[in-house]
């Protein structure tokens, strides 16, 4: 009898119902909206910049730019102060940020081992500041005695190190690194820095990639520090001088005549909209190549243990 050949039963293709089709073209139009929502006030943020304000002003200016003008980023490129705010934002950001991983990584470290005995009071003490401070007087006397005052120094060291990044660092390490390896490496002869060198920061990309971010964002925007602490104005980061830009269009906007005054006033709008773009498009330039640790570097650091 000759062996009949066995043929693959053929793939059933199952019809979608008509729920599923429902709920996909809700997920497909609820993303949609969410989007428009958060993408629209950003591109109106950019096309009002360059737009005429008074048409602003009166709606007009929804989707596209009209009567292009160039009049807010011109007042703030030829302010010679604009450069050095850059600088030395620039600056801060680099070095705070630097300083800052160089503070909680190696804490983050030491604070998720399990043999070290003191790490749940030492991880109390630094609980304990983000929820009692000594208040801001005391803050102010204790940078002025030691001589920080309008230095660039203390917009790079104050905020060494973030409670909540620090969590995140150590829970990270914590869960996602296993002990074996540690062993594996003491086995070997490896001490705790070049363990920690050599094998935890690599593993670590996703949630050093975070906190970077964390970091550089919160010394970006850092006003409060650089108006408290500094009064050189050759120390004050693009934060502090495109806020006196602005409130310098706002003052001349109100203190011109009646037949100037509305053309004034939108000038100050359009200086207004610039300084928005100005301040957060380095940010948004450099959130794309680190979003893919992102949502991971969270996700693991701050939902586990």
């Amino acid at each position: 009898m000759a062996d009949k050949k066995i043929r693959p039963a053929k793939k059933v293709k199952r019809d979608s119902s008509w729920q599923d089709r429902l709920f996909g073209a809700v997920v497909i139009i609820l993303s949609i909206f969410v989007f428009v929502v958060i993408a629209y006030p950003l591109w109106f943020i950019i096309i009002a910049s360059i737009s005429n304000s008074n048409l602003v002003n009166l709606g007009k200016v929804t989707i596209w730019p009209k009567d292009i003008l160039f009049y807010g980023y011109q007042q703030i490129a030829e302010d010679a102060r604009i450069w050095t705010g850059y600088a030395n934002t620039i600056l801060y950001v680099v070095a705070g940020t630097i300083l800052n991983m160089a503070v909680t990584m190696p804490a983050a470290y030491a604070l998720s081992r399990r043999d070290f005995k003191a790490r749940n009071k030492v991880m109390f003490y630094f609980v304990f500041t983000m929820f009692f401070s000594g208040g801001l007087v005391p803050l102010y006397m204790t940078v002025s005695s030691l001589g920080l005052i309008s230095t660039k120094t203390i917009l790079i060291i104050f905020v060494a190190v973030n409670t909540y990044n620090l969590i995140i660092a150590r829970t990270f390490i914590e869960t996602s690194i296993p002990e074996d390896l540690y062993e594996a490496a003491v086995l070997d002869g490896c001490s705790h820095f070049n363990y920690f060198v050599k094998v935890v920061l690599p593993l670590s990309k996703a949630v050093i990639s975070v906190l970077i971010l964390y970091y550089a964002v919160f010394h970006w925007n850092d006003f409060f520090n650089a108006l408290l602490f500094n009064s050189n104005s050759k120390n004050a980061p693009l934060q502090i001088i495109l806020r006196e830009i602005l409130l310098l269009n706002q003052a001349f906007s109100s203190g011109v005549g009646s037949v100037q005054g509305g053309y004034a006033q939108g000038a100050a709008d359009q200086v207004k909209y610039a300084v928005i773009i100005v301040s957060t498009l380095p940010i948004l330039c450099v959130y794309p190549f680190i979003q893919k640790y992102f949502e991971k570097g969270v996700m693991i650091g701050a939902v586990k243990g």
